[in-house]
């Protein structure tokens, strides 16, 4: 027999037994198995069956935290939720593991490096902290903390899918939905539980859920967020490119197979009076419309400095599984250090294709290859 708040015992259930057996390793192993099944399981960001599942786990969410914070009122004695009180931090562990498991293989098809690293090894922390959450998660600060920061996570990729459009107006009334929301929820909680109502300081609730949201924004304002649901799904530096059939033939050198993080080499040998080409295939949801820019940059040495020369910006339609594909090319370049930034209207980067330029008069090309997109 195991005894739970306000003395109400009941017998434990094989499952409870053997969760309690394995209690040091049972998380872990569901984060892994977790994990495993969301990266197998999870694709495109606007199939019928990532919105479910993700809707799914915000929507259990919500409903975890507000059956957790209230069970222990006389109302809920004798009640299903009641007997099984135990299992609600397990509850909330697992959904906050959901989401931000999916987040981080959503986001880490869109993030850059050298722009928006920060905020994805933010959903990182997040996601393996979650591993350590199950004994904190009476703290209401923490429960409704991380409740609001996937919450707006969510609605900041969600609403532009549904709505089929995505800009800084879209990303600015996610952020509001997710702030009534969170307060709504809050507020549901704080009239409706004594308990709540003793260990939480109205406005250290308050302060806190605002700085999230100044955070989330300063991240957005400064461009550290991946630009989900756009995600760049190939980027190479090419010699060549023909359209025939629909298809991009692009010619192209690829590196040693132990550099597996790259599809071309990073030591473009041109050759002289030759164009410079960059093909890049973005993935958006079916029917989002965008306009994407190749943002041309050269490594000046004496400057130190990155300098930006041409942008060129073509129109891309969401809904093909391998990405929108599009090109651009320089003819007029230097040696040296380049990169093409794939950026959005808002200046959000989706990645950056890196490379150094070599000319020669006849330039010896090594690997190289063919391949259709």
């Amino acid at each position: 027999m195991i005894r739970i708040s306000k003395n109400i015992t009941y017998k434990e259930s094989r499952f409870y037994q053997y969760i309690k057996r394995h209690q040091k390793y049972a998380p872990l192993l569901f984060f892994i198995g977790g994990f495993t099944w969301d990266s197998l399981t999870l694709g495109r960001i606007d199939r019928v069956y990532d919105i479910v599942i993700l809707c799914t786990y915000i929507s259990l969410l919500t409903a975890s935290i507000y059956i957790y914070n209230l069970v222990d009122g006389d109302k809920w004695k004798n009640t299903f939720f009641r007997k099984n009180e135990a299992y609600l931090p397990l509850a909330i562990q697992f959904f906050l593991g959901g989401l931000t498991s999916a987040y981080v293989i959503y986001f880490s098809r869109s993030v850059s490096l050298s722009k928006t690293a920060s905020f994805f090894l933010i959903l990182l922390f997040l996601l393996f902290a979650n591993e350590f959450f199950k004994k904190r998660v009476s703290n209401k600060y923490l429960q409704f903390g991380a409740y609001f920061f996937v919450n707006f996570t969510f609605l900041s990729f969600f609403i532009p899918v549904i709505l089929k459009k995505m800009n800084t107006e879209i990303f600015i009334i996610s952020g509001l939905i997710s702030l009534v929301s969170t307060f709504s929820l809050i507020i549901l909680v704080y009239k409706n539980s004594y308990s709540t109502r003793v260990a939480m300081v109205k406005w250290k609730m308050i302060g806190l859920i605002f700085s999230i949201y100044i955070l989330i924004n300063t991240f957005y304002y400064f461009r550290l967020i991946p630009p989900v649901p756009l995600a760049l799904d190939k980027g190479v530096v090419a010699h060549n490119i023909q359209i025939q059939n629909g298809n991009y033939k692009v010619s192209y050198e690829i590196d040693n197979w132990y550099i597996f993080w790259r599809d071309h080499k990073i030591d473009f040998n041109r050759t002289i009076n030759k164009p410079v080409y960059v093909f890049t295939s973005i993935f958006a949801p079916t029917d989002l419309k965008k306009k994407i820019y190749h943002q041309w940059k050269w490594y000046n040495k004496t400057l130190d400095s990155w300098q930006n020369l041409d942008k060129i910006g073509f129109e891309i339609t969401g809904g093909r599984d391998n990405g929108y594909r599009g090109y651009s090319y320089k003819n007029n370049v230097k040696d040296g250090m380049w990169k093409v930034e794939v950026i959005t209207e808002e200046d959000l980067v989706l990645g950056v294709v890196d490379f150094n330029i070599k000319t020669g008069k006849s330039s010896k090309k090594t690997n190289l290859k063919v391949r259709e997109f």
